[in-house]
């Protein structure tokens, strides 16, 4: 049996503000190439398909045409849902994907349920799919609980529950079948790689500790575990092969250093599973840039249609961000790092620091940060001549005799 793995599509993210749309398509398109290539039998989606719990028409259109077109291959689809999904609308449409040969897992399940999937292939074999979308820890540690309990004791809850929930899913696996598993999960031993910028992918407040559990929950009668929520393609170490996919692209600047891929497995019964990388090429390179402006503004013409992040070392000044991005315009980031300024120049100025009307207090931080621009200084003036002005008409008003 040969199985295709993807995970963390995040159809719908922008970067910046800019769509990702006609990148996604490219990519979701080469993967089902890869699986018609490929002939693949089964397509595992990790889940976190769409970015926000809300996708727009146009983040839907792209999701389930990608997933119509793996089942066009003659591939048995199935896809959970992560953290990023709602899973009231997969479970809505899931009756609507089954005539389409796409099985939707919106919630845990019991395994005769539909928590536990039995599925031949065309080739006539047999497997057994564990189906383990994403639990949230609200769904098992109550807010009582929070409120009294130690947060390791929480942590423990949260993993010993995922446990016997992995438990019972896993039960039905049998030694003449291929049995894998399709979750969305932090597991212990992970690694999300470079800290994720603004706007990054993994999420923090759903990958730290207390969202974890542990590798061994997943039996050795596993031939393999098919994991999303990670975007950083790895394999944990565990009783049996372990695998997050990654992302199919670098969807911020904390992901610009991996090599992006879907995972192809080969399982039989009594056998351990093969497992090799096919890697992407769709998607645009995202790329930091440092540097003075002088080293910065030497790339320009030569970054073809990446994406920037643009760090300038040098004192702000006004219009520069604007000037990097004339020479830059597919700059989404410009981010202006001053040189270290000379503490001791702040030290002497002392308490007197802090006297003085707004516009010399505002030329004084101008000096301890080493910014030169005197008009900068002027649009400060005219900006406090102007919000002045104001109140002064205001007050006005406000005394003003009634109108007779």
């Amino acid at each position: 049996m040969k199985i295709l793995h993807t995970a963390d599509w995040h159809v719908g993210k922008t970067l910046r503000g800019r769509s990702r749309a006609g990148e996604h398509r490219e990519v979701l398109d080469e993967i089902a190439g890869i699986a018609e290539r490929e002939e693949v039998d089964l397509v595992l989606v990790a889940g976190d398909q769409f970015d926000r719990a809300i996708p727009t028409a146009e983040s839907q259109e792209i999701v389930y045409n990608a997933l119509l077109r793996l089942a066009d291959t003659g591939a048995r689809v199935v896809v959970i849902a992560g953290n990023h999904d709602d899973p009231r609308k997969l479970q809505a449409i899931g009756p609507l994907l089954e005539l389409a040969n796409i099985t939707a897992a919106a919630t845990v399940r019991r395994p005769d349920e539909g928590g536990a999937l039995h599925l031949a292939t065309r080739r006539g074999e047999e497997a057994v799919v564990a189906l383990f979308p994403f639990q949230s820890k609200r769904g098992i540690v109550k807010a009582t609980d929070l409120m009294e309990g130690d947060p390791d004791d929480h942590q423990k809850n949260y993993s010993g529950r995922c446990r016997k929930i992995a438990e019972a899913l896993c039960a039905p696996f049998r030694d003449d079948t291929v049995n894998l598993v399709a979750a969305h999960l932090t597991v212990v031993g992970s690694r999300t790689g470079a800290a994720p910028t603004r706007g990054g992918g993994e999420r923090g407040a759903h990958t730290v500790l207390d969202y974890y559990v542990p590798a061994d929950i997943f039996p050795d009668s596993a031939h393999y575990v098919a994991l999303g929520h990670i975007h950083k393609p790895q394999q944990i170490g565990g009783r049996c092969p372990i695998w997050y996919s990654g992302s199919p692209f670098a969807l911020d600047f904390g992901e610009t250093e991996r090599r992006h891929r879907v995972l192809i497995i080969e399982a039989r019964p009594g056998a351990p599973a093969e497992i090799r990388s096919v890697y992407l090429k769709s998607g645009r390179r995202l790329r930091t840039i440092r540097g003075s402006r002088n080293e910065v503004e030497s790339h320009a013409g030569t970054t073809g249609d990446d994406y920037l992040r643009i760090i300038v070392r040098t004192p702000p000044s006004p219009g520069l961000a604007e000037g990097i991005r004339e020479l830059f315009p597919q700059a989404v980031d410009v981010v202006v790092d001053p040189p270290e300024t000379d503490q001791s120049r702040s030290e002497a100025l002392g308490a007197s620091s802090l006297q003085g009307d707004p516009g010399t207090l505002f030329r004084r931080y101008l000096t301890e940060q080493g910014i030169e621009g005197e008009a900068l200084a002027g649009l400060f003036d005219e900006l406090l001549d102007e919000h002045y002005g104001s109140e002064d008409r205001l007050q006005e008003e406000e005394h003003a005799p009634a109108p007779a």
